[in-house]
């Protein structure tokens, strides 16, 4: 006989609660006919312990025992390989003995000391999964078999809850294990975040692409991906999301109106807006408040996205909010001037050029304008008032260092533009500043020929007006 008694479990698994006391137990019985036995009960790990370490069975008795985490704790004492419960025992003839007795026949090893089996503690349990999660653990077997033993105690609500909680730390790998052990992807818990949004929130690409892959369905009444990963100015986010839901709404809006768009406005989020807009959002849209993007990005200052949106924008530089105001209102409001060009002075300049309105002219350019701010063409200031022959517009401008060198978008400067429409004297004051001519415009040399047959008058004229 190799042994006296027999447990009736291969393993115990003892389900660990995080802050408390927690105990297991497991039944012995003694194989033997007419003689008690003696058993000794020890583990491998002391923060395990027994409140009888020492017992008597009678003849083909059956007992139950307990084992005891005894000391509360925030993280369960997992090992590889487990811990184990050592069950050993010695016939008893007498049936009897003292505690003491039994701790002196325990503590002679030899023949009469059976070894009767090494049983292993597995700790189970919501609280030992989620202690695999974090801190970060090498995937390895050994992780595989503690996540299988733990995971084996949960029930689906304990399993949904892991998710959530693997989705928040952006762990892809626990995530596709707790799937496969039944967590729904699709549960959702009313007032809380789904787990796809924790998953964006974790800024992990592995994680999305695992509930996408799980089959994860996107609720369009609830679920704003886009807008969180836009609020976290993560592109490749939301490259993922477009391709896992391929029919999503670009200008969903949040509870205020507001699309993705505003979010990544509000931020300064450029490449975001490129994106969105590229893939079919509206950057004219308003929120509840009358806000469109560009009102966001100009509130706070952000130069290159409100660039964008003016580029990309139709109307957006002239609605007004609830409260009446443009986007350059907002800017003005708080004090954002290196805003105020693109908003409304360009524009305004351009047109003051256009209209030869010299005192609108100086105002806009006191207040910050750019002297050599393009429009939607290309065209300066300087190329507006040279094609109009808006000689006072040309010399002020002039004289506040616009280029007469730069050409628009059809590669063409403002002398080009004044001597197609015939204005001799705006061609003649450009050239006297520098202005070459170009072969790109077929009238240029006669126009040129004209200014020679009239050197005196074109030359003093421009000079009066240059002194004036």
């Amino acid at each position: 006989m190799d042994r006296l008694v027999k447990p009736d479990v291969k393993e115990v698994h003892l389900t660990f609660t995080r802050g408390r006391k927690c105990s297991a137990t497991f039944r012995l019985s003694n194989l033997m006919h007419t003689m008690s036995v003696a058993v000794s009960l020890s583990t491998t790990n002391p923060s395990f312990s027994f409140p009888h370490p020492f017992s008597i069975l009678p003849p083909l008795s059956t007992a139950s025992f307990s084992v005891h985490l005894h000391q509360p704790s925030d993280q369960p004492p997992l090992s590889s390989p487990p811990d184990t419960i050592l069950v050993r025992s010695s016939m008893l003839p007498t049936g009897k003995a003292h505690p003491d007795d039994l701790r002196r026949l325990f503590s002679k090893p030899g023949p009469h000391v059976f070894k009767d089996a090494a049983i292993p503690i597995s700790l189970v349990g919501p609280h030992v999964v989620e202690s695999l999660f974090s801190p970060p653990r090498n995937k390895t077997l050994e992780v595989a078999f503690l996540f299988s033993m733990a995971v084996s105690a949960c029930d689906s609500s304990d399993l949904n809850s892991l998710l959530r909680s693997a989705a928040s730390l952006g762990n892809s790998y626990f995530m596709s294990a707790l799937i496969e052990a039944g967590a729904a992807v699709n549960h959702r818990v009313r007032a809380l975040e789904s787990v796809m949004s924790l998953a964006i929130q974790s800024e992990q690409i592995g994680s999305l692409q695992v509930l996408i892959e799980a089959g994860y369905k996107m609720d369009p009444s609830l679920d704003r991906f886009l807008h969180e990963a836009a609020k976290m100015d993560r592109v490749d986010l939301m490259e993922i999301i477009c391709l896992g839901f391929t029919d999503i709404d670009m200008n969903s809006t949040n509870s205020r109106g507001q699309t993705a768009l505003h979010v990544g406005a509000n931020r300064g989020n450029v490449e975001v807006l490129q994106f969105l807009v590229s893939m079919g959002a509206d950057p004219d849209i308003a929120d509840r408040d009358g806000w469109t993007p560009l009102h966001c990005a100009a509130d706070e200052g952000h130069e290159k996205a409100v660039d964008f949106l003016l580029d990309c924008s139709t109307f957006s530089k002239y609605a007004v909010n609830r409260d009446g105001k443009t986007a350059f209102a907002l800017a003005v409001e708080k004090g954002h001037s290196h805003l105020y060009n693109g908003l409304h002075l360009g524009e305004a300049l351009h047109r003051a050029a256009r209209m030869d309105d010299v005192h609108s002219m100086k105002s806009c350019l006191a207040e910050g304008a750019e002297v050599n701010g393009r429009d939607q063409n290309g065209w300066t200031p300087l190329h507006r008032a040279a094609f109009k022959g808006r000689m006072e517009s040309v010399k002020l401008l002039l004289g506040h260092g616009a280029r007469v060198d730069l050409l628009d978008d059809s590669g063409r400067s403002p002398l080009q533009l004044a001597a197609e429409a015939g204005h001799v004297q705006v061609a003649m004051c450009l050239t006297a500043h520098g202005a070459k001519a170009s072969s790109k415009v077929k009238s240029l040399e006669s126009n040129l020929d004209c200014f020679k047959n009239h050197p005196p008058f074109v030359t003093s004229s421009c000079q009066q007006k240059e002194r004036a």
